[in-house]
């Protein structure tokens, strides 16, 4: 083995010499498997858990590379936690959601509303860092990029679910969608995940306001 790939094989199992990250990992592997046999309808879920991997892959790199955090280690994981939770049973049938409308009276089962919003508001943060590590010496930018990267990629997202309903699953494209009826609902989960993200930035900026103005 050369020197090149001892030294990239040293810096992967770096990832695992942090017990948060260690953690995260083993908890996220179990509920994985397990949602994957306890599934009502594996076709979709295969179908939403495609987009999970990719997602990892990058946050394998950013994580190498950046460093994240704790804190963003658990809001990453967190996040996918409820993905992974909600393509468990389809986001429309999810037992959560159906807990959520009959206890506020909700005209529908707002499970993916919960995590688009989630999305934002917990995928915030690792954007910033990262930013941050960038643009050191920026005063705004490394809040207002995890603002626009939210929304470019609730987009993405968005047009992404279309093509997958609409080359595997074209009979049943409302349920993967998560529809509900709702024509606005891609509009919406947009809307939701930058209002996330924008409460978000703004807690991350109050709390380093704070933390400057202890030091002076």
């Amino acid at each position: 083995m050369s020197f090149v790939k001892v030294r990239a094989a040293h810096k992967y199992l770096l990832l695992f010499r942090n017990p948060v990250l260690t953690g995260c990992v083993l908890v996220f592997t179990l509920f994985w498997l397990y949602s994957g046999f306890a599934t009502t309808n594996f076709f979709n879920w295969l179908l939403e858990n495609l987009l999970t991997f990719p997602g990892l892959i990058a946050f394998g790199f950013f994580y190498s590379r950046y460093s994240l955090s704790d804190k963003s280690i658990v809001f990453v994981f967190l996040f996918l936690l409820l993905h992974l939770y909600g393509s468990q049973y389809t986001y429309q049938s999810n037992p959560v959601g159906h807990w959520l409308q009959e206890a506020f009276a909700l005209p529908r089962n707002h499970y993916d509303r919960l995590v688009h919003f989630s999305f934002g508001l917990l995928m915030a943060l690792p954007m910033y860092e990262i930013c941050r590590y960038h643009l050191k010496h920026a005063r705004w930018l490394p809040y207002l990029i995890p603002l626009e990267l939210t929304l470019s990629m609730s987009v993405l997202f968005e047009l992404v679910e279309w093509i997958f309903s609409t080359l595997f699953v074209q009979e049943k494209a409302s349920v993967y969608l998560g529809m509900q009826g709702d024509i606005w609902d891609a509009q919406k989960d947009v809307a939701l995940a930058f209002l996330g993200a924008a409460i978000a930035v703004f807690f991350i900026w109050f709390n380093i306001k704070g933390v400057n103005k202890s030091k002076i």
